[in-house]
């Protein structure tokens, strides 16, 4: 200790935690410095779903008045439980199965549960990664390939499904997907896929090599990137004709809707994920902190960041997509303008858009009957509104025909896919911090081999297996993942992972310790949301989700040509086998937690076996003499 310095405070230990200090003598990778560790957050945090998600969750749920519960969840939910994962990870210096084991060795399946979900969710992220790259990199072409349909084989007409679904699907579903009619069906593999598939894992591989000493630097862009293209497309859909419908029509609160349950359902859960909450990787980029880094101040900062992410990441997709709704509502009148020229007999170009409303009352007033028999179409402005879409229907489908109809289209796309990929990318950092750190800590492989044999191995068989997600059915399979194998799991991991802190490891010594990174002790609301408020939100979101997927049908929505109502997709249910995979999914992960509890009991049975034998013929030697 150096003359003048104050003694630390909060000495505890767990399982060999380090005394709190200045510098980091444990040998352990440390971060170039303090921006590194913030954008790897933020981007590990802010990912597709702030784009594709939050907007139509907004959108749906009565605009602003969202905001309401989605606040209170963040509140008394997500920022609690983000300081616990940065000041836990921060203090004990371990990845996730290192942290949980050290706090207790019957919780050691945490941190393999959390170690298992992040590598189910890598292996279908990243094949979304592999979609935006194959659009990306057809965006580089005049014109854009989704913008007409194109010739059939005899190449006398259009393509038949093309014109029955419009070019922008028949690109995504026929010409990306090459989608099977039934999951039951997988086809075969898509080799441009595949190609890009691997040209996916290889570059998050070349980002990764060097654990946070190469992502810390491709993290400059990759966070930041997003946020500029973000700023370009807001500056530019402001400028769009029906630009400030489209936003009033997102904000506008409808406050009677917060009546409903699912409402609060889904804004905790959205904060849940959108923070990405007990994957493991937060806990992860934590270690490496040094030991006095004020990881309060990092929750906080983080959280709020990526909250207003959404909200900024909200107002840039509405305008451009009500400038999409008052383009296609405008086409509807313009049909509807032609029918009545034909059958009336008027001269061209005499009705405008804004006189067609007059002059259709006046026409029903006057001849009702021939006006019933033209196939008129319903168009209001909110129903264009209404059809907004989320995950990839969003960005595959509803953004990318808006960009369509902007000037410029093919550099807009090239942006937008760009963006797409980089925040995925950054993303995925975070996704494999969270398998690689905690292989890392337990040894799997000799320190004399290098760390990039071990990232390169679990690239590999990431890629292999996500191989399956490149046939023909991959795309019901990847609905089957991103439904069943996070959400239940990642609220039982929360679960364990408050209780473990307040109750196991202990509140007066996590105080301690937060005393001793920070400077002082956790105040109420800290305190009061860990022991109380947290562990039963979490159990009220629990048994809610465990009451949807009761009640929710085991479904999925097929792109089939011969439905009756095509290219409405067909409402299907999964085979049984399929069905039980999902309820496989659900649960799998979370299996670790008391599979490795009953290993961690047994064996302390049999150390306590053990050392009764070792002591029964000491007392026999003593009474025989």
């Amino acid at each position: 200790m150096e003359p003048g310095q104050e003694p630390a405070v909060g000495t505890a230990r767990a399982g060999g935690a380090e005394p709190c200090g200045d510098g980091c003598a444990d040998g352990r990778p440390a971060w170039g410095n303090k921006a590194q560790y913030l954008l790897s957050c933020i981007g590990f945090a802010v990912g597709l779903g702030n784009i594709w998600r939050f907007p139509y969750l907004c959108q749906t749920y009565g605009g602003g008045a969202f905001l309401i519960p989605y606040l209170i969840a963040l509140v008394l939910e997500g920022i609690p439980i983000f300081y616990i994962e940065l000041a836990i990870g921060q203090r004990l210096r371990r990845g996730s199965i290192g942290v949980w084991t050290a706090i207790s060795p019957y919780l050691g399946g945490v941190g393999l549960g959390c170690l298992t979900v992040s590598f189910l969710v890598s292996l279908y992220y990243n094949t979304v990664l592999t979609w935006v790259l194959w659009y990306l990199l057809n965006s580089f072409q005049y014109p854009l390939p989704w913008s007409s349909c194109p010739l059939d084989l005899n190449r006398t007409g259009l393509e038949a499904e093309c014109q029955a679904s419009g070019p922008v699907s028949y690109f995504w579903y026929r010409q990306t997907l090459n989608i099977t009619a039934d999951i039951s069906d997988n086809g075969s593999i898509q080799r441009p896929l595949l190609a890009c598939l691997a040209a996916s894992w290889a570059v998050v591989y070349l980002c990764v090599i060097r654990g946070i000493e190469s992502t810390g630097k491709a993290i400059y862009f990759t966070a930041l990137f997003p946020y500029l293209v973000l700023t370009i497309f807001l500056i530019r859909g402001l400028t769009l004709p029906g630009a400030v419908k489209g936003l009033i029509y997102l904000f506008t609160p409808d406050v009677q809707i917060l009546q409903n349950p699912r409402v609060w359902l889904d804004a905790a859960t959205q904060i849940f994920f959108s923070l990405s909450l007990a994957f493991g990787g937060h806990i992860a980029f934590a270690s490496y902190n040094p030991p006095g880094n004020h990881c309060e101040k990092d929750a906080v900062t983080i959280a709020l960041v990526n909250s207003m992410t959404s909200l900024y990441a909200s107002i840039a997709v509405f305008s451009v997509l009500g400038f999409k709704a008052a383009n296609d509502h405008g086409r509807c009148l313009d049909r509807n303008i032609l029918h009545l020229i034909n059958a009336f007999d008027f001269p061209e170009q005499s009705i405008s858009r804004d006189d067609y409303a007059a002059v259709l009352m006046n026409l029903n007033t006057t001849q009702p009957e021939r006006v019933a028999r033209l196939p008129l179409e319903v168009c209001h402005l909110d129903d264009f509104l209404d059809k907004s879409a989320s995950g990839t229907g969003l960005a595959f489908i509803v953004f990318t025909e808006a960009i369509l109809h902007m000037p410029g289209a093919s550099g807009w796309a090239v942006l937008f896919f760009g963006m797409l990929f980089t925040l995925g990318l950054s993303s995925m950092f975070g996704n494999m911090e969270s398998i690689i750190t905690p292989l890392l800590d337990m040894g799997v492989m000799s320190r004399s081999v290098p760390k990039e044999v071990l990232t390169g191995l679990v690239c590999l068989l990431c890629f292999l297996s996500a191989i399956c997600f490149t046939f023909q059915s991959g795309n019901y399979w990847l609905e089957v993942f991103d439904n069943y194998a996070a959400p239940l799991n990642l609220i039982i991991f929360a679960f364990f992972e408050v209780v473990g802190v307040t109750y196991v490891y202990g509140m007066r010594r996590f105080s301690d310790d937060i005393a001793c990174m920070t400077g002082r002790q956790p105040g109420l609301y800290w305190r009061l949301t860990w022991k109380v408020v947290s562990p039963l939100l979490l159990l009220t979101i629990f048994v809610a989700y465990i009451a949807v997927l009761a009640w929710t049908p085991l479904s999925y929505r097929a792109w089939n040509t011969q439905y009756a109502r095509f290219p409405s997709r067909q409402e299907k249910s999964y085979p049984g086998w399929v069905q039980a995979m999902c309820v496989l999914l659900c649960f799998l992960p979370s299996l670790w937690v008391p599979a490795v509890a009953l290993v961690q009991r047994l064996a302390k049975r049999r150390r306590k076996q053990d050392a009764w034998q070792d002591r029964c013929p000491k007392l026999q030697d003593r009474g025989a003499s």
